[in-house]
């Protein structure tokens, strides 16, 4: 009956059997579909009957031995080589934020908090101290300077005038006329004026220092310009520290605004005590603003009253008994004769 059957087994069919035998033969797999009732096909029975008969009864076999037929042909199956997984990017620990202040959060909620910056030492502090250095040895390095442009046009240099162990140190703005052309600083007009402020203080121009932040003309007497003030003011402060004064008064805005690194105006802090690298510093008006505007007199004699008070001075007296009784003959003596 087998044999009948398989003699009638289309050739089509043949083929596909024959191919889907040799595509279980790639696959190792062969054995699991051959015919599990044994006894019912002859030895003779063709491969392709064979086959044929196999796949009949396994449609015939129950259901649970047919799961347990496909058990087996899946633990025959060469089991897929699985890709080794990547390891996954560690995730960064959430940031904790800390508590914020009630009041900051407030603050911050209206507007912007601008942080406090800290302090830290000024241009001219953070610069090099020149162990024993000497006014001489200043003077010595400046040369003939040519550092700006100021050299250019200047006659001399002028570079300070006064006692090297001064506990009063004033600072100008830079030379004039009458400056460039004796190597002197203060010897104008202006210069006049200076030194009956001194002398109304109870000192000499000997005794005291006087320089400026630039050490020749400016053109036509003009404000220092930055790029002149750069080069030359780090000698100022080479004086400055050579000397060690109790007291620095500055003489006009570009004196108190070059040392205080400041661009304010100087009726916003003169005649207050100001610090300058350990030092008291006081900024009050330069005496050519005096010659152009006496009325400001009084107020610069008050500023120098507080230098005074420091440094334990006495006031000059002056001529008139009247004057001594009223309190302003020292600003008489300073000042009255000079417009």
């Amino acid at each position: 009956m087998m044999r009948s059957m398989s003699e009638r087994i289309p050739d089509a069919l043949q083929k596909k059997i024959s191919q889907r035998l040799g595509f279980y033969d790639d696959l190792g797999v062969r054995l699991f579909y051959k015919y599990r009732g044994g006894s019912n096909i002859s030895a003779g029975t063709s491969p392709a009957a064979q086959a044929f008969a196999t796949e009949v009864s396994a449609s015939q076999v129950p259901p649970a031995q047919a799961r347990q037929q496909i058990s087996y042909e899946e633990a025959a199956l060469p089991k897929p080589i699985r890709k080794p997984e990547l390891p996954k990017a560690v995730q960064p620990a959430p940031r904790i934020t800390p508590p914020i202040a009630p009041s900051i959060a407030a603050a911050a909620a209206s507007k912007t908090v601008a942080l406090p910056v800290p302090a830290g030492p000024s241009l001219f502090e953070s610069f090099d101290k020149v162990p024993d250095d000497t006014l001489l040895k200043i003077r010595t390095d400046l040369g003939e300077c040519t550092r700006c442009k100021l050299h250019r046009t200047r006659n001399k240099i002028v570079f300070g005038d006064g006692s090297a162990n001064a506990q009063l140190v004033f600072v100008g703005e830079g030379p004039g006329h009458d400056e460039d052309i004796q190597g002197l600083p203060f010897v104008g007009r202006a210069g006049k004026l200076l030194t009956q402020m001194i002398e109304a203080m109870g000192l000499q121009r000997k005794d005291v220092y006087i320089a400026n932040v630039v050490k020749c003309r400016p053109p036509e007497n003009r404000l220092p310009e930055k790029d002149e003030i750069t080069p030359c003011s780090p000698f100022l402060m080479r004086q400055i520290d050579a000397i060690a004064p109790q007291v620095i008064v500055c003489l006009g805005a570009c004196a108190a605004q070059t040392l205080l690194e400041t661009n304010r105006g100087i009726s916003q802090f003169r005649g207050q005590w100001l610090e300058f690298r350990g030092r008291k510093l006081m900024a009050t008006y330069h005496p050519a603003y005096l010659l152009r505007n006496p009325s400001a007199k009084a107020e610069v004699w008050k500023d120098l009253q507080k230098v005074m008070a420091v440094l334990g001075l006495e006031a000059k007296k002056g001529k008139s008994s009247d004057a001594s009784k009223s309190g302003d003959a020292c600003k008489s003596a300073a000042f009255g004769k000079s417009s």
